[in-house]
């Protein structure tokens, strides 16, 4: 699993991040335990390899689901973080994954 949250530098982006990419902030955070198993079952019961979720955090700390991304956009992602996306993809289309 490979996670970032997006912060949003202005009123416009906090509205809807996508309406001020110039004002986006990227972190790679952690995913909390409880928040991995529910994502885990998702992708299981789905039958999915793949899916960019889509979650909100409060400001208590709790992860909010909004939806998954079956075909989701990750690239801007990987590109702002330096996370290895595209390696796992690699890896998971040469069959190293399950």
């Amino acid at each position: 699993m490979f996670a970032a949250a997006i912060h949003a530098g202005s009123e416009a982006a906090s509205v809807d991040w996508r309406s001020d990419y110039d004002a986006l902030t990227y972190e790679v955070v952690s995913v909390p335990d409880a928040v991995a198993d529910g994502v885990r079952l998702f992708m299981s019961h789905y039958q999915l390899n793949y899916g960019a979720f889509d979650f909100a955090v409060t400001p208590t700390g709790d992860w909010v689901f909004f939806e998954c991304n079956p075909a989701g956009q990750w690239q801007f992602i990987a590109q702002a973080t330096g996370l290895p996306i595209a390696e796992a993809h690699a890896r998971l289309l040469q069959g190293a994954m399950s």
